[in-house]
């Protein structure tokens, strides 16, 4: 698979393909993949410019879904594609754009319309962090609920504890979301899409419940209490909900 990088965890069956968000990592998943392993085979993809994924670009949506395609032939069959803010960007994107690959879609968190939004806003906040971190545990206690999923985010260099990724090439990512719409693909997902929204979503108000209707076969879910990354905050209605889903979809 050439420069893309993986993370294998496990299982038999049916390929499951699990795409992080935004500043994350394949290793993110962790905790999911070890209850999706019941289901098939589960492998996680550290995105371009994340986690041990090449770092170059171009910083498209389009090349992000072509290096997601890379994974999924590779693996033999149709994958159910599970992503997480960018990563469901990118799932529903291969779903649209290469319909043989994708068996359902299950997206959380995300919108389609987020123009007119830009990096300046985030950009304060990021520059903010006190980097580097002194150990796992200070980048546990810095970001709160959601410091778990953050020390999977880090490594350690010789001052202490910094992001993986590259804030710029973040910064650059995110911007094209800022800039176009992404309706068209929505509407072209021919497989099931289960979207997974958060109580307090970060995302545009009602879009993700319109993602459902314009897919051909969509269902919604708000998650109670959830925040953006619903898979650490509300684990257990997240997973009920998954579970029941892929029950549906795999005939099980």
């Amino acid at each position: 698979m050439g420069a893309v990088s993986v993370v294998d965890f496990g299982g038999d069956g049916r390929p499951i393909v699990l795409l992080h968000g935004l500043m994350g990592r394949a290793r993110t998943w962790w905790r999911v993949a070890q209850w999706l392993r019941r289901y098939g085979h589960v492998v996680g993809l550290d995105a371009r410019g994340h986690g041990r994924g090449p770092r170059g670009g171009p910083w498209t949506t389009e090349q992000f879904v072509a290096d997601a395609a890379e994974v999924v032939r590779s693996l033999g069959e149709p994958a159910v594609v599970i992503g997480h803010s960018m990563g469901g960007l990118h799932a529903w994107s291969l779903a649209a754009a290469e319909p043989e690959l994708v068996h359902a879609v299950v997206v959380e968190d995300m919108a389609p319309d987020q123009r007119g939004k830009t990096v300046e806003t985030w950009r304060g906040y990021f520059e903010s962090w006190p980097v580097p971190f002194q150990s796992l545990a200070h980048v546990r206690e810095f970001f709160g609920e959601t410091g778990d999923y953050f020390t999977e985010c880090v490594e350690e260099r010789a001052d202490g504890y910094h992001l993986i990724a590259s804030l710029d090439d973040l910064y650059e990512i995110a911007a094209e979301w800022g800039r176009r719409e992404y309706w068209s693909s929505v509407e072209a997902v021919k497989c099931p899409m289960l979207v997974v929204e958060a109580e307090h979503t970060l995302m545009p108000p009602g879009q993700q419940a319109e993602m459902a209707r314009r897919a051909q076969s969509g269902r919604h879910l708000v998650v109670p209490g959830a925040g953006h990354v619903v898979h650490d905050s509300q684990p257990d209605i997240y997973r009920g909900a998954v579970e029941a889903f892929l029950s549906a979809v795999l005939g099980r």
